[in-house]
């Protein structure tokens, strides 16, 4: 069973660590990567932002995910990443499901993420989980990353 964790800033080595293994195994990093992996408390929490951690009983700290407060509600889900050792595990749905969960408490208007099709199974979950492809959101924040070529906004799903 996973417990998950908001930020500490005991939990910003695991932040760095798990963002820069999945990065660099699919993309090169980022100045923008480099930044917010590697100061968390400055480019995401300060601003307005929220991290979330998953633990897995066995494994400890598998995997993470940000909103980052893009302007008032606005927010970027970013940095979401498992360890090597618990893919497969369903971490990631988990991590997301939480993640969503606690979005309606926080202020927005605009939830996104910014991606690249060589993810596809990071957007293929985005697209269960009732993220769709926007092409507002590519032109207007798509640029962020040199990698991006999906861009996706969250819409509620709907209830019966």
């Amino acid at each position: 069973m996973l417990r998950f964790h908001s930020y500490s800033d005991a939990h910003a080595p695991y932040f760095d660590a798990i963002n820069r293994q999945w990065i660099t195994e699919m993309f090169v990093l980022e100045a923008i990567d480099e930044q917010v992996i590697s100061n968390p408390a400055t480019y995401v929490i300060a601003p307005g932002g929220h991290i979330w951690f998953a633990e897995h009983p066995d494994l400890g700290i598998v995997g993470t995910c940000a909103l980052m407060k893009k302007s008032p509600g606005v927010f970027e889900l970013t940095k979401m990443g498992v360890v090597g050792t618990a893919r497969g595990l369903k971490v990631g749905e988990a991590l997301l499901q939480h993640v969503l969960s606690q979005a309606p408490s926080i202020a927005y208007n605009t939830l996104f993420l910014l991606t690249n099709r060589k993810c596809e199974a990071a957007i293929h979950l985005y697209e269960k989980l009732g993220f769709r492809h926007c092409p507002d959101i590519m032109q207007r924040f798509g640029a962020a990353y040199e990698r991006c070529d999906v861009a996706m906004r969250y819409t509620t799903p709907k209830t019966a």
